[in-house]
């Protein structure tokens, strides 16, 4: 074990912790009882039943526009990267590996089997360990998309979903509101978020620079951060 990588037990436990702040910040984890080989970190497992979840988005919105759901769907994977990866980061100084996340089940759950993650204090950066979590996963499922998506509009998915799992976060644990904005804001200068939209306030208001496409189903209407918006 190096420096900065985590015990699993810890990593483990830091995502019960978590996991009671509610919402997406749920990560089913257990550590293995047996040695297993190394987990390649490409995401494989959401990739594979990414489609079967897009589908489903466009059958509650009853519409045929594939990157709808894909869309949709999308932002709601990111979200549920991005809420376990932000608190376990600044609650308990853990980055985990999102590369072994995996659905849970039928469902838009995720869960870690083999819960592996590196001690952010020993990090060069933790927003660029943070974003390459959560944007390698992304990336790889975006990696095997059927439906032609807007590369801009996928980076502003991604975006919307830190900035709204940070935003639930400060809610939660306002004691956190220095380093969680200070983090959120590095973040939005990362990789492919950077230009993807502006934080608007004290509360982690957020508004992007592109749109999720919701609004094109019917009766889906327009998120509170969309480009859109009035």
């Amino acid at each position: 074990m190096n420096a900065t990588e985590a015990r699993p037990e810890q990593v483990a436990r830091a995502l019960r912790d978590v996991a009671r702040l509610g919402g997406f910040f749920a990560l089913e984890s257990a550590v293995p009882r047996a040695p297993r080989d190394p987990v390649r970190v490409d995401g494989g497992g959401l990739r594979d039943g990414f489609a079967a979840r897009a589908q489903a988005v466009d059958e509650r919105f009853a519409t045929t526009e594939r990157r709808v759901g894909v869309s949709v769907a999308h932002l709601g994977l990111a979200a549920r990267l991005w809420s376990p990866v932000l608190a376990c980061a600044l609650v308990h100084g853990i980055v985990p590996a999102m590369g072994a996340a995996e659905w849970s089940g039928d469902t838009t759950d995720l869960r870690l089997t083999d819960p592996r993650g590196r001690l952010a204090a020993g990090l060069p950066s933790l927003a660029e360990a943070l974003h390459a979590e959560v944007d390698g996963v992304l990336r790889d499922v975006e990696s095997a998309l059927t439906t032609k998506v807007a590369p801009g509009l996928l980076a502003g998915n991604s975006a919307s979903a830190l900035v709204g799992s940070a935003a639930q976060l400060l809610r939660i644990r306002p004691a956190l509101r220095g380093p969680l904005t200070r983090l959120t804001r590095e973040l939005l200068e990362t990789g492919r978020l950077r230009g993807t939209g502006r934080i608007t306030g004290p509360g982690l208001t957020f508004r992007r620079n592109s749109c999720c496409l919701l609004y094109r189903a019917p009766g889906g209407g327009k998120c509170g951060d969309c480009c859109l918006a009035g």
